[in-house]
């Protein structure tokens, strides 16, 4: 079984507003509200490509009700650890604004709770899959991805990380099977200014030799960089498209890699579903399907 974990998931309401002005009262022309989180947008695209799997993490209030409401009806299992206190958050994205967006808080994560998360992962055993992503509260410990990582080493189960700083940088010690920053990201982390896909090769090879096992970079526009466990390095270029909503193409380049290797257990094959999902989700108005994924993969293994 595959696992997610969202710590923070939210409500996105996507909005278009013509002619956005300040200190003025605007109205949408468009409008859509998903399910949001990181983990959950793996979730979904995981289950746009038949592949069963459950997210986990925690909901608050009306708007946790509704999160869970909407993940299950996009035929996600869910089983999130409810939190009586508070709501979970409210995204508002503005998609003519390219770029703009306020994010909520999201509720207070009690210690008891983190626990009750605790109990559920520690059911896991070498056949399951775990991905942990996106940020956490800030009411929780800024090493817990690391504290979930060291509970689970002896499990054997396969762990996926898609963090940021120091929230990757600390889980690299417990050799993850898969981290996927982006290259902005890992510039950060070393201070550089990574632009081409070779440039980010280096670099990913730092955070393997910090104990990372694959490294999937993720470059918008110049395309994808994969440097794998057995030393090949896989580099491909952005498949042509309409760029529609970048919003989950990084989540749906991880539900890719994760849907190929479980296919075939090859590190290429699993990189080009990567870059075909990720880019499938950037030219959809929603995250992909799989007929749409199955349709750029076979732009991507011609390039």
């Amino acid at each position: 079984m595959i696992y997610t974990v969202t710590f923070n998931p939210s409500l996105d309401y996507i909005v278009t507003v013509d002619d956005f002005k300040l200190g003025l009262t605007n109205r949408t022309t468009s409008e859509l509200m998903l399910p949001g989180g990181k983990g959950i947008n793996v979730s979904i695209v995981l289950g746009n490509l038949g592949i069963d799997n459950t997210a986990l993490g925690f909901t608050a209030g009306f708007t946790g009700k509704e999160i869970v409401r909407r993940v299950e009806e996009l035929g996600v299992k869910s089983d999130f650890i409810p939190i009586e206190e508070g709501f979970s958050r409210i995204n508002l994205k503005l998609k003519s604004i390219d770029g703009t967006e306020i994010n909520g808080s999201g509720p207070v994560i009690s210690q008891e709770k983190i626990d009750q998360l605790m109990e559920k992962l520690h059911v896991l055993t070498s056949k399951d899959i775990l991905v942990l992503a996106g940020s956490i509260p800030s009411s929780m410990p800024d090493d817990m991805y690391s504290k979930i990582m060291a509970e689970l080493q002896d499990t054997g189960a396969m762990i996926v990380v898609d963090a940021t700083r120091d929230l990757l940088v600390n889980v690299l010690q417990y050799h993850p099977f898969l981290v996927k920053p982006n290259n902005h990201e890992l510039g950060e982390i070393f201070d550089v200014e990574l632009k081409t896909r070779e440039d980010v090769v280096p670099y990913a090879r730092k955070l393997q030799e910090m104990g990372a096992t694959n490294v999937l970079v993720s470059m918008a526009g110049e395309g994808a960089v994969l440097v794998a466990a057995d030393g090949s390095v896989s580099a491909a270029p952005a498949p042509k498209g309409t760029l529609v909503n970048g919003v989950g193409a990084g989540d749906s380049m991880v539900a890719g890699f994760i849907a190929g290797w479980m296919e075939k257990h090859s590190y290429e094959h699993a990189f080009h579903m990567g870059v075909s999902s990720g880019s499938a989700s950037a030219f959809s108005e929603l995250l992909a399907t799989k007929e749409e994924i199955q349709a750029v993969y076979q732009q991507v293994i011609s390039m």
